[in-house]
């Protein structure tokens, strides 16, 4: 975790362990759905047919979810020669340029992440070109129905509510889990990104902060170094 955050309300200490929980979470279920999977195959000759499929699922919400926590803690990566060449007020400003430009391609991803998820939700996606305008009229024939994941079952302790939230009317009770339940993360995660983004700037604007970029991750491990050796 970056030095340079520090949770300073109990809400805000109980958001931040919730985030870096379930960012060990869906690492460790990697970790252990693969590890079995090879116990199985190599061990009994068997497998978990589902077992990639989970995996690249908890991959993607593990990038997703971390890239909103990466805005958050000042973990990304990014250039800050030129920034660091000009005044204290110039670096503001040139960073709540970057920062505008940032959260327009946020909003744009956004839509896109939000009517790509829809339809597989039996959701009516959104209009407009750039920016959302309304959402679209649908028609009966114009929604997805269910769209199952290729492998992976129902869990039982899941189908009430998923089938509440996803299954159309007058459809067969699910077999396997739909894909608009892994989907889910891309717009919830687009969201939290946008929200990242947007706190950052009132942080910038405030002073409490100045760019989008606050560790310097080889500068830190050269100085670790040097200390660890004595210079």
């Amino acid at each position: 975790m970056s030095a340079s955050y520090r949770p300073k309300t109990v809400l805000g200490r109980l958001v931040h362990a919730f985030e870096e929980t379930v960012i060990a979470t869906l690492l460790g279920l990697m970790v252990l759905v693969t590890f079995v999977n090879v116990v199985l195959r190599y061990g009994f000759n068997t497998g978990l047919i589902w077992g990639l499929e989970v995996t690249l699922a908890l991959f993607a919400w593990l990038v997703l979810f971390g890239i909103a926590y990466g805005f958050k803690i000042t973990m990304h990566l990014g250039v800050d020669a030129l920034l660091n060449t000009v005044t204290s007020r110039a670096r503001r400003v040139l960073s709540l340029i970057a920062l505008a430009i940032c959260i327009a391609y946020a909003a744009l991803l956004m839509k896109g992440a939000y009517d790509y998820w829809a339809p597989f939700a039996n959701l009516a996606p959104t209009t407009g070109r750039w920016f959302p305008t309304g959402f679209e009229e649908m028609k009966p024939w114009d929604y997805r129905g269910y769209v199952p994941t290729e492998r992976v079952p129902m869990p039982e302790i899941l189908r009430g509510p998923i089938e509440f939230l996803f299954l159309p009317e007058g459809e067969d009770p699910y077999e396997k889990l739909p894909v608009a339940v892994p989907y889910t993360m891309i717009p919830v995660a687009v969201a939290l990104m946008l929200y990242r983004l947007i706190q950052v700037g009132i942080r910038i604007v405030t002073g409490r902060q100045q760019g989008l970029i606050v560790s310097h991750e080889a500068e830190d491990a050269v100085a670790e170094t040097a200390a660890e050796q004595g210079h």
